[in-house]
């Protein structure tokens, strides 16, 4: 999967964020390796799903449930990386 097709669904899945999701991906190397990773999860999926003779649903569903669960930590990142504003008396 080419990086921009990659960046465009992330940004998606996170449009509140994209701008944050750049800046992490530049600022943080755990970030930006568990975006990578996300991206190469996806197109692992993408190419068993399209293949007809893949009947491994399992191997499949297993990646599905890692992909989440990047993603599930990348969303934390981003919510603990936006700036609080403080209250006003």
């Amino acid at each position: 999967m080419k990086i921009k097709d990659c960046n465009k669904k992330v940004k998606n899945m996170f449009p509140e964020y994209r701008e944050r999701i750049q800046q992490l991906r530049e600022e943080n190397p755990h970030f930006a390796q568990m975006f990578e990773q996300h991206c190469e999860l996806d197109q692992s999926i993408t190419q068993l799903e399209l293949d007809p003779l893949n009947h491994l649903h399992e191997d499949i569903e297993a990646l599905k449930r890692k992909k989440l669960k990047l993603k599930d930590e990348m969303y934390r990142l981003l919510k603990d990386a936006v700036p609080q504003h403080p209250t006003s008396p």
